[in-house]
């Protein structure tokens, strides 16, 4: 019976060392569980910019998780809304047109601050960017180009968001930012896979992107080559760096390239109150005025210019003159690099596939609908088009209206001219051009992009979720403390006992 009493208080002691050790271990991993598996539950980020393009301004909100895909947000169009009116350029001219630009402003951002909920305004940036347009004002009168930042900077810090700057960003800029857009939306950067996790795409391949404004048209698109000089650039997004050729040409816009067009149709009438304009279509004739086509700084204004004279044109077409004088406002000679677009500029040779968008997108439409064509076709469609009779064009084209339908003779010519023989177009390559207007619901231009650019510094809100609730937790924790109490009172009864 003696040497069974030991035994009874070796294996009491035991008992008690192993309860000891399980509530020590349990309290630990109860609070490891607490911190290691807590979840992170990311806020909706949300930011605007505002695109202030040659003709109008389009606010756009773009929405994220606040949880990054290496580095970047992934970003989406929340809401798009057109500013009725005239482009910024235009402002600081007439006080009755900018109390009305003002207001279609202000009922754009009502609406911007109505989609976004109240206690994100403080942290949400807005940014504003102008293009090609303020960039040619800046050019012809930088005194009025800087009154219409600074009055736009106040109208915008009084808004209740994070104003950030209104600025007038950089073709270069335009461009790469358009090529980011173009990609992103193509799934090109990321896409899920099937655990529903964010992935690069195998290969990693992306597509041109070709942006033609009303003032200046871009050209973008990735290259491996390790060339040099100012139109490449290096840019990282979701972890992978990309090289990117971009090169932005300004007046070369729809809208400037026409006024340079027409003042070579000027230059060469001998008579203002007639004048045959072989890009415009047989039946329509219109009267402009001089300002018209040279208030700007991409065209030349003649000798005893009046500004206010008025010119009456009348359609004479001649699809292969237009076509000549189009292909006059380029230099295709001047070049000192191993290949150039045109006007001397460096461009390596395309490659891949392209997305046009913008003004090429519009006037492929209304050259072609929804058909698509080869280079040869493309050409002989646009020789048929200069050739149709006003009244037809407008029977055929009723979408568009007359302020558009007459540009597309010289239009079609020029898109032709500076993707065959501008930047290089040919047989092989033309089918790899695809005309576009938006991707996936989600319109095409350099603001996307911007934004994609700009989530990368824009830091997100992050709210801890722990697996148990502060009542549980502190439940579990008093448990199991009152259990390692327990035993350790035990074990030192067991071993006092031991001694006696």
């Amino acid at each position: 019976m003696a040497s069974k009493k030991p035994m009874g208080y070796k294996c009491c002691i035991a008992v008690v060392l192993l309860l000891l050790l399980a509530s020590i271990a349990a309290l630990v991993a109860v609070a490891i569980i607490q911190d290691t598996w807590a979840t992170k539950e990311y806020t909706l980020e949300y930011g605007i910019v505002i695109d202030s393009g040659s003709s109008r301004s389009n606010v756009y909100l773009y929405e994220w998780p606040g949880e990054k895909q290496n580095e970047t947000g992934i970003v989406t169009e929340k809401l798009n809304c057109r500013v009725a009116g005239d482009g910024i350029s235009e402002m600081k001219v007439d006080p009755e047109k900018d109390a009305e630009s003002w207001k279609s402003f202000q009922a754009c951002m009502d609406k911007i601050i109505n989609a976004i909920p109240t206690y994100k305004h403080k942290t949400t940036p807005l940014f504003l960017g102008a293009t090609a347009g303020m960039r040619l004002l800046h050019e012809k009168d930088q005194q009025r180009s800087n009154e219409i930042l600074a009055s736009l900077r106040d109208y915008l810090s009084s808004l209740p968001f994070s104003f950030q700057n209104a600025s007038i960003i950089s073709g270069q800029e335009e461009g790469l930012y358009g090529w980011i857009t173009v990609n992103y939306l193509m799934g090109n950067f990321l896409e899920k896979n099937l655990w529903n996790i964010y992935v690069r795409p195998a290969g990693g391949k992306t597509v041109g992107s070709m942006d033609l404004g009303g003032a200046s048209t871009q050209i973008a698109f990735a290259i491996q080559d390790d060339l040099k000089g100012p139109d490449y650039m290096n840019v990282k997004l979701y972890g992978y760096p990309y090289r990117v050729y971009t090169h932005s040409f300004l007046c070369y816009g729809k809208n400037e390239a026409e006024k340079m067009v027409l003042d070579k149709v000027v230059q060469e009438s001998s008579d203002p109150t007639y004048i045959m304009n072989p890009c415009y279509a047989e039946g329509f004739n219109i009267t402009v005025k001089a300002s018209s086509i040279y208030d700007t700084e991409c065209t030349k204004k003649p000798k005893n210019y009046n500004p206010d004279q008025e010119l009456f044109m009348v359609g004479a077409p001649d699809s292969d003159k237009c076509g000549s004088i189009v292909n006059s406002i380029f230099d295709f000679k001047t070049c000192s690099s191993f290949q150039c677009s045109f006007n001397g500029v460096e461009q390596p040779p395309v490659t891949g596939e392209f997305m046009a968008y913008a003004g090429f997108f519009f006037t492929a439409r209304a050259l072609l609908g929804n058909s698509t064509a080869d280079l040869d076709q493309f050409n002989s469609t646009v020789r048929k088009f200069c050739h149709t009779h006003w009244t037809v064009l407008k029977q055929e084209k009723t979408w568009i209206s007359d302020k558009y339908l007459k540009t597309y003779c010289y239009a079609a010519h020029y898109v032709f001219t500076l993707l065959a023989d501008g930047y290089k177009f040919d047989k092989e390559t033309w089918g790899n051009i695809h005309f576009e207007k938006e991707v996936k619901k989600t319109s095409i231009g350099w603001s996307l992009g911007y934004m994609l650019s700009m989530s990368n510094m824009i830091p997100s809100e992050v709210k801890k979720i722990p697996p148990m609730t502060d009542s549980v937790f502190a439940g579990l924790i008093f448990l199991f403390s009152a259990l390692t109490i327990v035993t350790v009172v035990l074990v030192f009864i067991f071993l006092i006992r031991t001694c006696y």
